[in-house]
C-alpha cells in the first residue's frame, strides 16, 4: 500500500518527535514510511465510531441498500452499524496474538481501567501502556490496509465502495464572447440647503 503525505498529514501528532508532525518518517533505501502516531490516530478514529455503535440502541439500528459493482449489479440489505462492530472485533482477534487480545479485551471492549488489568494480566504500569500503544499501532496498521475493504476511512466504510481511481479531466476550450463594455456612470451634483 502506498502511503501519501497528504493522508498522514492530518492524523500524525505534532509533538512527535519521529516524524515532527508530518506523519511520514525516513525507511530504508530513501522511502519513509507512516509514523506510528498515525497508526494510534487511525485506531483511536475507528475506536470512536465502534463505541458509537455499540452505545446506540437496539431499535435505532438502519438497514441500507447497497449497489454491488459487476456486471449483474445485484444489491444487498445490510446494518452498517452491526457490520462495523463485527469486523472491528473479528479483524483485532486475527492480528493480535493471545495476550494481546487479553488485554485488547479487557481494556477496550470490557472498558476496565489500567489497574484493573494490570492486576488481572499481571503487568506494572509501563508494560501496560507500551502494550497498549503496540496493540493501537499493529490494529492501525491493520485497519487502514485491509483489503479490499478497508475499516478506515470509516466515512468510506459506511458510505460505500466509493474509491475509485482519479480520471483525467479533459479541458474542452470554451468560446465566449466578448464581455460587455462598462457603460459611464452618470453623477448629478448634490445641491445643498442653505
Amino acid at each position: 500500500m502506498e502511503w501519501t503525505r497528504s493522508e498522514t498529514l492530518a492524523l500524525a501528532q505534532q509533538s512527535c518527535t519521529f516524524c515532527h508532525g508530518l506523519g511520514l518518517r525516513p525507511g530504508r533505501a530513501g522511502s519513509s514510511a507512516p509514523c506510528n502516531c498515525v497508526f494510534r490516530a487511525i485506531f483511536r478514529a475507528c475506536y470512536t465510531r465502534f463505541i458509537k455503535c455499540t452505545s446506540k440502541e437496539k431499535y435505532v439500528s438502519r438497514v441500507s441498500l447497497e449497489a454491488n459493482p459487476g456486471r449483474l449489479r445485484k444489491s444487498v440489505w445490510g446494518l452498517k452499524n452491526e457490520e462495523f462492530i463485527a469486523d472491528f472485533c473479528l479483524v483485532s482477534r486475527r492480528v493480535l496474538d493471545e495476550q494481546q487480545y487479553k488485554l485488547f479485551k479487557f481494556h477496550f471492549l470490557l472498558g476496565a481501567d489500567w489497574k484493573l488489568c494490570c492486576r488481572r494480566l499481571n503487568l506494572d504500569r509501563g508494560e501496560f501502556f507500551h502494550e497498549v500503544y503496540r496493540i493501537q499501532q499493529k490494529l492501525g496498521r491493520a485497519f487502514r490496509e485491509l483489503e479490499p475493504y478497508a475499516l478506515y476511512p470509516v466515512d468510506e466504510y459506511f458510505a460505500g465502495p466509493t474509491r475509485e481511481k482519479a480520471r483525467p479531466v479533459t479541458i474542452f476550450p470554451v468560446e465566449t464572447e466578448k464581455p460587455p463594455q462598462a457603460k459611464p456612470v452618470l453623477t448629478f451634483p448634490v445641491r445643498r440647503a442653505a
